[in-house]
């Protein structure tokens, strides 16, 4: 009854501020409900600081993809627009979507602060709003991972990008630092029923879920350097107060609960930690994938998928 009530008070919100349907789409109502879970756990804490620390490894994550300027990109999952604003600066036409509105307004004000042309969208992975093959490049670090069900989110990237186009994404793995880290939090903050995010780091969920949809789909294991001015136990800290889905899982514990997973997550961090003298450095391994979309027009189960009202991304900018 509580997830009901908040979904109901979400929707709300979204009428009064002036939307005209659902942001969730016409979904069940029991999938209406895990998304409006997940939407507020991105929403608490400002995962916009976290990101922050993340900054040099999206640099690369993008500088790799060779995206000419003046291609239209999408990110899926954006945050507060960190490969968004990348590929701006490098005259690319970025757009980015999210599911948190928060994140969203402060993409939007990263974007008026430094002059960039970007378009940022409160929307959801798994019903994009915007036309079929409208994106030559389609990109999600650790975003897109997050959607409930990965073969409707798989068949949305596919869908919205072009013939010929790029799907590139980073996806943290099961056997990585961040895979380790979600383990001892998804307990406490896992909707039931949602399949492992983790399990976009695994090669073969991957081309299982792209399938005939892609023509090439090349893989890399990298490790992800993660940063911090200060010792393993701020760090926690950090991630308790600014990290959604760790900020949603201390606050559902009594205090002996938030004692123990500190402890638990010190540990994590404190084991991992490379650096001395008070500072933290964690290498976290993500999945790179870059696949090629494949040409002639395949279908991609995507009529099912057509949106009530697409989103115009080249006019509005």
């Amino acid at each position: 009854m509580e997830l009901e009530q908040e979904r109901l008070i979400n929707e709300l919100l979204w009428l009064s501020r002036g939307g005209t349907s659902s942001p969730w789409g016409p979904w069940p109502a029991e999938i209406a409900t895990l998304k409006s879970r997940l939407r507020s756990i991105w929403n608490a804490g400002d995962y916009d600081r976290v990101s922050r620390h993340m900054h040099i490894e999206a640099e690369g994550f993008y500088r790799r993809l060779a995206v000419p300027p003046g291609s239209e990109l999408l990110d899926v999952g954006c945050g507060s627009g960190e490969l968004a604003l990348i590929a701006a600066r490098h005259g690319v036409h970025a757009t980015g979507i999210d599911i948190a509105e928060n994140l969203i307004a402060r993409a939007r004000e990263r974007a008026r602060v430094e002059g960039l042309s970007t378009s940022f969208y409160e929307a959801d992975a798994e019903d994009l709003p915007f036309d079929d093959s409208a994106f030559d490049v389609v990109t999600s670090i650790g975003g897109a991972m997050f959607a409930p069900r990965p073969e409707v989110a798989a068949r949305e990237l596919l869908r919205v990008c072009r013939p010929g186009g790029t799907i590139a994404m980073a996806n943290w793995t099961p056997q990585g630092f961040i895979g380790k880290m979600f383990r001892l939090i998804s307990d406490f903050v896992a909707p039931s029923g949602m399949r492992e995010p983790v399990l976009w780091g695994d090669e073969a969920e991957v081309r299982a879920l792209f399938g005939s949809g892609v023509s090439s789909l090349k893989f890399a294991r990298r490790n992800a350097a993660l940063n911090f001015p200060f010792p393993p136990s701020e760090v926690v800290r950090f991630f308790r107060m600014y990290h959604g889905p760790a900020n949603r899982a201390f606050a559902s514990l009594n205090r002996a609960g938030r004692m123990s997973l500190q402890a638990e997550m010190e540990e994590l961090w404190s084991t991992h930690n490379a650096a001395k003298g008070g500072f933290t450095k964690v290498d976290a391994e993500w999945l790179e994938m870059v696949a090629k979309t494949r040409a002639g027009g395949q279908d991609h189960g995507r009529r099912a998928f057509r949106r009530r009202k697409s989103i115009n991304h080249t006019k509005e900018r």
